[in-house]
């Protein structure tokens, strides 16, 4: 497997999901190497909020300029959904970085949702973000336990 960055707007601000996170990326730890990245999340309100999401995508961009567009996921509920196991050999596939990215409390602009054309869905729900990166952070843990054949995935 590759090297995975977790890209997401803001910090995890509750104690409960920072902790289910940081269990599951310390179980993957010896398996895969990943990294969590976190881009401060733009102010706003409901006269602002198309502002903010520009801002937003101002970051991103920079942020992802060093990475190959190939390499690049976003977390969008209208990406492609994957089983544990087809998610698991495409990780398996990988040999570059990887970049998965979470958007912020009001998602990704239109201009970053065309100008990364990869999507992979963790549900056809909306999440909140903080929870799409326990969820995210649990189904690496357990597509790097089906390649490895590890009693996890039942």
């Amino acid at each position: 497997m590759t090297k995975i960055i977790i890209l997401a707007i803001g910090k995890i601000k509750e104690p409960h999901y920072r902790s289910a996170v940081e269990e599951y990326l310390k179980r993957l730890r010896p398996y895969l190497k990943v990294e969590m990245a976190e881009l401060r999340p733009e102010p706003f309100n409901a006269a602002n909020h198309l502002r903010a999401k520009a801002k937003e995508a101002e970051r991103l961009t920079e942020f992802l300029g060093k990475y190959q567009k190939n390499q690049i996921y976003l977390l969008d509920e209208r990406g492609a959904e994957m089983t544990s196991e087809k998610l698991a050999r495409f990780l398996d596939q990988q040999c570059e970085t990887l970049v998965l990215v979470i958007g912020g409390a009001l998602g990704f602009s239109d201009e970053i949702k065309k100008a990364y054309s990869h999507k992979i869905a963790l549900s056809q729900l909306t999440l909140p973000h903080e929870l799409a990166r326990v969820v995210l952070a649990e189904q690496l843990y357990r597509a790097v336990a089906i390649v490895k054949g590890k009693e996890y995935h039942y």
